[in-house]
């Protein structure tokens, strides 16, 4: 699999993209279905008509920061927490609403319609989405069951790719070249070639670190092609696309290798490769008032992984196929009194994960979906009412258990949005979410325990004000969960020792505030904000009390842009997190962080030249670590120091 996507590649497809771009250049735009405003991936209507929070982040939002990858650009816009993925290559686990370890078993991942996320603790890999193809993040905060079934207590996460926003394609073509701070090289290409009623998106990117410690160099590398036809009632189109990722693993430190020396390795020949690739269909149709949907998405995931010690070697090798199929049914309808959506929808995903070797194992899920959602709005007040429900049969099983699960779980939820004048609004919704132990969690718990569904009522409220140039959101939230699945340090183990098992704890309780707000002065000056004050906690129990391990109660996050004179941008931001328990006895503590970052960028015609800094004032930190030893925090991965970017970019 190594070097799967090739230097060769990128380079032959950089070259080709404005060559082929020239050729159509003439061409008119593809044309595009009649426009329905969509919010949430699978809700019509304006956004500020919804009962719950969403931070969208646009294009121009990642091209003016100068972001990386998926994550960086939501941990450094939005102030999402972010943890650093053992795996690396710019990867990070995303944390919505506190839930520290099992975040990413409880916020769902969707891309251009298909669902993402992974069946096991593996959690779902961003970095390998190249930058360049994304038009749109939106970011659900809270629970978004309905729509999105098991998993989505925390929220949801939806990635737009331009070819999949299903706007008029007009024809163009970028590259960009960077270099920068260890050993950091990095290419991309894309181009959106339109002629008639046809359109086809590539994107190519490459990206090789010597990174911050030793043997955590990586390379990765993706590639992406999706073709369209569209006329004024129908789109239809397919898509592929690839990454892989190359990497060393250097293991963890404790506290005092990590003071001596935070870039050392302690397995110095550890290494991983993982290699994804996503295949979708996709068809779309307005027939008078209904707007008709099908997606059909095939994935496949190949991981392999060597891990060297004194007692010899390991390979943890496996492979995952996966499939998901989407249905849905919108329907809009409007009188002289009231407007009425209706969203109708099902859901499929089957998904297996075969782990190799001498002590290989099979684990399967099967889940089939049917939900609706409804939105009523009084013309006369503005008022808009909402309600859904999903039902989901989810069967899940795997060799390494004595027994799988099989069951079948509700959600529903009631939302209530109203204006108060022109620029405030207020909203509230109550609904529940659930979710049922992955194939890592049921197939490892202590003797004879059957682990039950995890299941959260959810609670927010919030108002919105928008006037002119301001923009602001508050909003506060409380999910009361029973049955909480997680690992248990301290529970007896499958093979009778003491040394931890997955369990369902006693209730637990996540609840905060939550602060959004923008500013947009003229043309020239834009700023964001966002703050939370956040409470993961168990409510009874052993642990009854203590906090949620890496869950961190307080973030704030700043960025701007400015523009001093045409063809200039400057833009900054500063994120800071407070500490956090790695532990759940509460005994030891990750330190609170602050980072800051900046970026300057001269526009001369179609070329930009920019310089990027992350980590400006060169702190010492870490976002992960998962040990607590007499009180002293340990098995930390630090991160990278001051780095720096130098860039070009050319569009055509």
């Amino acid at each position: 699999m190594k070097n799967s996507v090739s230097r060769a590649r990128l380079a032959v497809l950089a070259l080709a993209l404005p060559v082929t771009t020239a050729v159509l250049a003439q061409a008119g735009p593809v044309p595009s279905l009649r426009e329905v405003v969509v919010t949430g991936g699978r809700v019509i209507g304006p956004r500020e008509s919804q009962p719950f929070g969403t931070s969208v982040i646009t294009e121009a939002d990642i091209q003016r920061i100068g972001a990386a990858t998926v994550n960086d650009a939501i941990m450094r816009l939005l102030g999402v927490v972010g943890r650093q993925d053992f795996y690396g290559g710019g990867d990070y686990a995303l944390d919505l609403r506190g839930f520290g370890s099992t975040a990413g078993s409880n916020q769902i991942v969707i891309v251009d319609g298909i669902r993402l996320n992974e069946a096991d603790l593996s959690g779902t890999r961003l970095a390998g989405i190249p930058i360049e193809s994304v038009s749109q993040i939106e970011v659900i905060r809270g629970s978004g069951a309905v729509l999105y079934g098991e998993g989505a207590t925390g929220g949801v996460i939806i990635i737009t790719t331009k070819a999949g926003k299903g706007t008029e394609r007009n024809n163009g073509a970028s590259l960009y070249a960077g270099v920068g701070s260890y050993g950091l090289r990095e290419e991309r290409a894309n181009a959106t070639l339109a002629s008639g009623g046809f359109s086809v998106d590539l994107n190519a990117m490459s990206r090789d670190a010597d990174n911050y410690r030793d043997n955590f160099r990586s390379k990765t590398g993706a590639v992406s092609a999706a073709a369209q036809w569209s006329n004024e009632w129908l789109r239809l189109g397919a898509s592929q696309a690839q990454d892989t990722l190359d990497t060393g693993l250097p293991g963890s430190l404790t506290a005092s290798q990590y003071q001596n020396n935070p870039r050392q390795s302690t397995h110095p020949l550890d290494k991983a490769s993982i290699s994804n690739l996503r295949n979708g269909v996709l068809a779309e149709a307005a027939l008078g008032d209904w707007q008709l949907s099908a997606d059909a998405g095939w994935r496949e995931k190949k991981l392999r992984s060597l891990s060297v010690s004194s007692f010899g070697s390991f390979n943890y090798d496996y492979d995952v196929k996966a499939t998901t199929y989407a249905l849905r049914a919108a329907h809009t309808a409007k009188q002289a009194a009231f407007s009425n959506s209706l969203t109708l929808g099902t859901d499929y995903g089957n998904w297996q994960r075969n782990v190799l070797g001498a002590f290989g194992s099979s684990a399967t899920q099967a889940s089939r979906a049917y939900y609706f959602r409804d939105e009523l709005t009084v013309s006369s007040t503005g008022t808009t009412l909402s309600m859904g429900a999903r039902t989901e049969r989810i069967n899940k099983d795997s060799t390494s258990a004595s027994s799988g699960l099989s069951d079948r779980q509700n959600a529903w939820e009631l939302g209530l949005n109203q204006p108060l004048n022109k620029e405030v609004s207020a909203y509230g919704r109550v609904g529940r979410s659930f979710r049922l132990a992955n194939a890592d969690e049921f197939s490892y718990t202590s003797p004879g325990v059957t682990l039950l569904p995890q299941r959260s009522t959810d609670v927010e409220l919030g108002s919105r004000y928008a006037s002119g140039p301001v923009k602001l959101e508050a909003r506060w939230y409380r999910s009361a969960l029973t049955n909480e699945i997680g690992f248990d340090p301290n529970a007896a183990d499958p093979f009778g020792g003491n040394f931890g098992a997955n369990v369902n704890f006693d209730p637990t309780r996540r609840s905060g505030l939550e602060l959004d707000g923008s500013y947009a002065y003229r043309a020239n000056l834009n700023l964001r904000v966002n703050a939370a004050l956040r409470k993961s906690t168990f409510a009874s129990g052993p642990y009854a009390g203590k906090d949620v391990p890496l869950a961190p109660d307080r973030t704030f996050a700043v960025h701007a842009d400015w523009i001093p004179l045409p063809k200039h941008l400057v833009s900054g931001g500063v994120n800071w997190v407070s500490s956090q328990r790695p532990d759940f006895a509460n005994q030891c503590s990750i330190p609170a962080y602050t980072t800051a970052d900046a970026r300057y960028a001269y526009q001369w015609q179609n070329v930009e030249l920019s310089l990027g800094i992350t980590n400006l004032f060169d702190r010492n930190f870490y976002t992960q670590a998962f040990g607590c030893a007499a009180s002293v925090t340990t098995s930390i991965y630090p991160e990278a120091g001051r780095a720096a970017v130098a860039a070009v970019r050319i569009k055509f």
